[in-house]
């Protein structure tokens, strides 16, 4: 089985950036990618803590992107799931994105989720550094002015807000 979550996190942290993309260049658009990939990543490793977790939904699919892209107002043929072009929609996660959304909108619940996931399963033995998710630079806010603004991001954080502070409350297990 698939233990590794790198397909959901690289769809997610693409649809993030395509959904709200980089204020700038090139630069901009890697400083942009960085932010959303180390959100996602510190999501997808509070929602599936475990090697089993990822490995349950690498068999049965993360669920894709059609809901966002509704939401978003993205939802056009060109973005349909089942256009080969857009095949990476499919490993798209709605509640690692969500998720990612709250984290890239709220330094202190970053700082929080960072800390939830510092000894979990899949951070042993490699050390982790979030720092443009936890102190982004001047030029990470410029080049993800759209990706870490609250009221753009707000329909898709909301969607699952509940349910990360739930996980990140007191006391609480990382279980999916």
């Amino acid at each position: 089985m698939l233990a590794d979550l790198s397909p959901l996190i690289a769809a997610t942290a693409q649809w993030l950036t395509h959904a709200y993309p980089s204020c700038g260049g090139a630069l901009a658009s890697v400083l942009c990618e960085v932010q959303a990939r180390q959100a996602v990543t510190v999501a997808a490793w509070l929602r599936y803590p475990t090697a089993m977790d990822a490995a349950l939904v690498g068999m049965a699919g993360p669920g894709g992107s059609a809901r966002l892209d509704w939401l978003t107002g993205a939802d056009t043929a060109d973005t349909a799931d089942d256009d080969p072009e857009h095949a990476w929609r499919t490993w798209v996660d709605e509640v690692v994105a969500s998720w990612a959304a709250c984290l890239l909108t709220d330094r202190d619940l970053a700082g929080l989720a960072v800390a939830a996931v510092a000894g979990g399963d899949h951070v042993r033995g490699t050390p982790m550094e979030f720092r443009r998710l936890l102190s982004p630079d001047e030029r990470d806010r410029r080049a993800a002015a759209l990706l870490r603004h609250p009221d753009l991001l707000a329909p898709v954080a909301d969607l699952h807000r509940d349910q990360l502070l739930d996980v990140l409350g007191p006391g609480q297990a990382l279980t999916a």
